[in-house]
């Protein structure tokens, strides 16, 4: 079975209102389309196959159809097999898996992954209301203003429940993420001016949203696109070079292992399967996202997040980021604060999290935010992340949820350089 290796990526920048400039989906598929290509050296004509991945296009927008596309705007790709993917927030990363599957069967050997979303078309408050389609419509959305805040302030609630949960320290994975960002040149936020009431509460600086959550425990509405080319060990074989780390004259890193569990769309059915006397009792809030991150250790060949460098993690807002803290292995269930004091997720910390800023720093146009994070730790591996670079980074792992972790994904990927 082959490998699956990650030739090369873009990103746009996610402080861009297309609105603004005029420019449509359209306009962002065809940038992320040639960006990505051009980066990874190679040309259309040589793609074998294309996923897009889009999680509210038609809510936003209006269009649909979005895997027909590319060859809409990039005429060399007329003909190519294409497909379109939605899992919300997890998106990008379902349709990089239907990729690999093909890379693995032998049936391309080259394959354009991107993921894109154009939400600014609307008022923040109703963009922020139409992602509740990524919720149990009906069952768990009626009469909330907000279901994402609303949802994670609830499973903040689980943690001070099992636990205990001081909110400085949610504070303080918005304050770390917002910081990172400053050395992230396509970061959303890379130019908001804060200071030190911007991180706790006073209601002026840094505004209620729902229950313990403030705004700058919140991701942004953002427009953006990321793309990612996949190719196989025999696409590589069939190139001189192809050892060599760092996008055109050989690939970013492989990805040496993934993760990928489904449950149900209601957040209260998982939290009562995972407690004490639940149908899968764990010691972990969401132990099907522990499941999706051992997988992908397993995967890999290695014993667990010891062996990990860095991470790019989902903090749509700052609880989701504490879970992952915990369900990495980073620290044991519900100890998640420790790793917060002690400074060991920062940049120069033994095991950074989201050293570009992640979702809350950077930006999170929903349908591209798997396809970013993987481009990111490809990039952590080979040496070529720039101001938020982790030294010495041969290994990275994602984790990417959508819903309230309706659908995980984890990837782990490796220096194209062996150790």
């Amino acid at each position: 079975m082959s490998s699956t290796w990650i030739l090369g990526g873009y990103q746009s920048d996610f402080a861009r209102s297309l609105g603004r400039e005029g420019l449509g989906i359209s306009d962002l598929t065809q940038e992320i389309v040639e960006g990505t290509l051009e980066a990874a050296g190679v040309d259309a004509d040589e793609v074998d196959s294309v996923h897009v991945a889009n999680a509210f296009g038609q809510l936003y927008t209006g269009q649909g159809h979005l895997g027909a596309m590319p060859a809409s705007v990039v005429p060399e790709l007329w003909g190519v097999p294409a497909m379109s993917h939605e899992a919300a927030c997890a998106s990008s990363s379902i349709a990089v898996l239907a990729a690999m599957a093909e890379i693995e069967a032998g049936r391309y050997d080259c394959v354009l992954v991107l993921g894109v979303e154009v939400e600014r078309t609307m008022p923040g408050a109703a963009a922020a209301r139409t992602q509740q389609a990524a919720a149990w419509v009906g069952h768990e959305t009626d009469g909330v203003d907000f279901i994402w805040p609303a949802t994670f302030d609830r499973i903040a609630d689980e943690y001070d429940r099992r636990f205990g949960l001081d909110d400085a320290h949610l504070r303080a994975i918005g304050e770390l993420n917002l910081t990172n960002a400053k050395d992230n040149p396509l970061a959303q936020t890379r130019d908001w001016r804060l200071n030190e009431r911007s991180f706790g509460t006073d209601d002026r600086s840094n505004p209620p949203v729902a229950g313990r959550l403030r705004r700058n425990d919140c991701t942004q509405i953002t427009d953006g696109g990321a793309g990612v080319v996949l190719v196989s060990d025999r696409w590589l074989a069939d190139r001189q070079g192809a050892a060599t780390p760092g996008g055109a004259s050989g690939p970013l890193g492989r990805i040496a292992g993934w993760g990928h569990t489904t449950v149900s769309l209601g957040l209260e059915a998982k939290l009562r399967r995972s407690a004490d006397g639940g149908a899968d009792p764990s010691p972990f809030v969401m132990g099907h996202v522990r499941r999706a991150i051992t997988d992908a250790h397993r995967r890999a060949r290695i014993a667990g997040i010891d062996d990990v460098d860095c991470v790019e993690t989902h903090d749509c807002m700052t609880p989701s980021e504490y879970l992952a803290i915990d369900h990495l292995g980073i620290t044991g269930p519900g100890e998640c604060w420790k790793a917060i004091e002690d400074g060991r997720i920062r940049r120069g910390g033994s095991i950074p999290v989201n050293p570009g800023g992640g979702l809350i720093g950077g930006g999170h146009p929903v349908g591209a935010t798997g396809v970013r994070m993987l481009f990111d730790v490809a990039k952590q591996v080979s040496g070529t992340a720039g101001e938020p670079q982790v030294d010495g980074a041969q290994r990275a792992q994602t984790l990417n949820i959508g819903g309230s972790t309706a659908t995980t994904v984890s990837f782990v990927v490796e220096s194209a350089v062996s150790r």
